[in-house]
């Protein structure tokens, strides 16, 4: 299709004004008027005519799959193919989602002659995170005489794949400083771990059931064994997808701190040569990846995480429990990501996780709900001027008997052999990996 210009306006508006005006004043002039006015349409027409070709071999070709991460800077590499090898002026769009935040909806460019393939750059950076096609790209050139924008709808074929953006976590980030030790703080080691590790010579000070006898034996002197923390376990992150993870938390939704917590935990097992598995659910389970390790698993990981949104139904933990029991057989550790300040949610978690508790190390872990706090804290004791209705006091009580069902649920968990966390949202990340650093370090699991 072609539209006309402003050129083709202005242009129009020059001539006939004027030629209107003369016709008007002199009567007697109409057929060179009417020559003029006939010469200025035949040219628009003949513009319009020639502006048919102005898109002939031109395409446009986008990478299959382009991924990257929330809120972050991403480039698309677009190749424009000039099939005639003239020079020409394009003006290019894509049909991009309006959650992919492209910094500009069109693009200006020039074809240069003699060359058939010609490069763009198209930055965007995603506010949400998911997976979106682009499937269509318009492309708008210029007749000759600038009266016409002919236009093309060009069919593409590319999956933009939006990835949780781990980064943005400063707490969870400063975890992974490098100072000696693994984790926040340089800790000692609780015990000589249980794995073989290798042989050295004998010191004075090592037990005598750390000898190994038949090595001293053909050296003809003591050898010792030595041991390190036990490798390759396995570690599960087990996130809750269900209507309770769609409420807000921090500006996100708690899904999405969940998931980025999730990620940041698998990245802190790769780094302790732990397997590392995810599994997700609501009312039935969504997603399962076994525990292994590498980078190509890390990427199925995201791959089975980026997609998921929130369910509005009520968490199934009979299906989950009973799914966990039947294909973990090795003792593992796993980190339940859940929301159990509904009641009846935490009355169906406790039932069910006694299937599993006695093979398995728990850990839960949730996101302190908005308000849930003691009443009389230090901080708040010293600001007494924050209460300024009778309402607040009604919804700070609120919150105080909130808190204490949640302490009674960890008071609970722990008869039980759980262990129950209520976190802030900022921190999650960073306690995740603190929790997995202590079993590690203690050799609970």
């Amino acid at each position: 299709m072609i539209v006309p210009r402003n050129r083709l306006l202005i242009s129009t508006a020059a001539v006939t004004i004027p030629l209107a005006l003369l016709g008007a004043a002199s009567p007697e002039s109409w057929q060179i008027l009417t020559l003029v006015a006939g010469g200025f349409a035949a040219a628009v027409l003949t513009d319009a005519w020639k502006a048919r070709r102005s898109l002939a071999g031109i395409g446009v070709e986008l990478p299959s799959v382009v991924r990257t991460s929330k809120n972050r800077k991403a480039e698309l590499e677009l190749r424009i193919r000039n099939g005639l090898l003239r020079r020409r002026r394009l003006r290019l769009a894509l049909d991009v989602p309006p959650d992919v935040g492209a910094h500009s909806e069109e693009v200006d460019m020039i074809l240069p002659a003699g060359s058939e393939w010609s490069r763009l750059t198209w930055t965007c950076t995603p506010v949400k995170r998911g997976n979106y096609l682009i499937r269509s790209a318009y492309v708008e050139s210029v007749s000759p005489l600038a009266f016409w924008a002919p236009r093309k709808t060009l069919s593409v074929e590319s999956e933009i794949r939006v990835y949780p953006n781990l980064i943005g976590d400063k707490k969870a980030a400063a975890v992974f400083l490098n100072r000696g030790a693994f984790g926040r703080h340089a800790v000692r080691q609780t015990g000589k771990g249980r794995d073989f590790e290798k042989l050295r010579e004998y010191t004075p000070g090592d037990s005598f059931d750390e000898i190994h006898w038949k090595a001293a034996a053909r050296r003809a002197r003591p050898i010792t064994k030595v041991f390190q923390i036990e490798r390759t376990q396995e570690v599960y992150a087990v996130i809750d997808a269900s209507r309770l993870s769609a409420r807000d938390a921090g500006g996100d939704s708690i899904l999405e701190r969940l998931i980025t917590a999730g990620l940041v935990l698998g990245l802190a097992a790769e780094r302790q040569g732990d397997l590392f598995g995810l599994l997700t659910f609501s009312d039935k389970i969504e997603t399962f990846v076994r525990a292994r390790n590498g980078k190509i698993h890390y990427g199925a990981c995201r791959d089975a995480l980026y997609r998921l949104e929130p369910r509005p139904v009520t968490p199934d933990f009979d299906e989950l429990c009973s799914f966990l029991r039947l294909r973990l057989r090795r003792r593992a550790l796993i980190v339940f990501l859940t929301s159990l300040d509904d009641p009846a949610i935490a009355e169906s978690f406790m039932r069910n996780v006694d299937l599993i508790r006695r093979q398995h190390l728990i850990l839960v872990n949730m996101i302190r709900p908005p308000g849930a706090a003691p009443l009389f804290t230090p901080a708040r004791s010293q600001r007494q001027e924050d209460v300024s209705s009778v309402d607040e006091i009604y919804q700070r009580l609120g919150g105080h008997m909130r808190w204490y069902r949640l302490k009674q649920l960890e008071k609970t968990f722990q008869r039980q052999g759980v262990r129950f966390s209520l976190l802030e949202h900022e921190g999650l990340a960073a306690e995740l990996i603190s929790q997995y650093l202590t079993v590690k370090r203690r050799q609970l699991l």
